[in-house]
């Protein structure tokens, strides 16, 4: 699992937890597939582990991930991912999108406006 945090990015929290999002949505992360460890990932992050628990718990809140005290956390059975022709799509319009010179939000006003 390939997270980043950038300092333009937001809070290391949400980073975190848009990340995780985007991963499982894509597909990248599948039902049942095991998280690394808060610890572990805050190690790796060079974050607070406080901040990767947060990231966790709104993951867990948004049902796309499941944790259970001993046994860590998993992605949950009803996380379900986007078809692999959107997430393609998406990444089309992402690449365009930093070809011209937008940004994220900019790029999410344009979808909303063609949607």
């Amino acid at each position: 699992m390939i997270i980043e945090i950038s300092p333009s990015g937001g809070s290391p929290s949400e980073q975190i937890r848009d990340q995780v999002a985007g991963l499982i949505t894509t597909g990248a992360l599948a039902r049942g597939d095991r998280l690394p460890s808060v610890r572990q990932l805050a190690a790796d992050l060079q974050v607070a582990p406080g901040t990767v628990a947060k990231a966790y718990r709104a993951l867990e809140a948004g049902g796309l991930i499941v944790s259970r005290a001993g046994a860590g956390s998993r992605v949950s059975d009803q996380a379900s991912p986007v078809s692999p022709a959107i997430a393609r799509a998406a990444r089309r319009l992402a690449a365009s999108s930093r070809g011209d010179g937008l940004d994220l939000e900019d790029a999410i006003r344009v979808l909303r406006a063609v949607w």
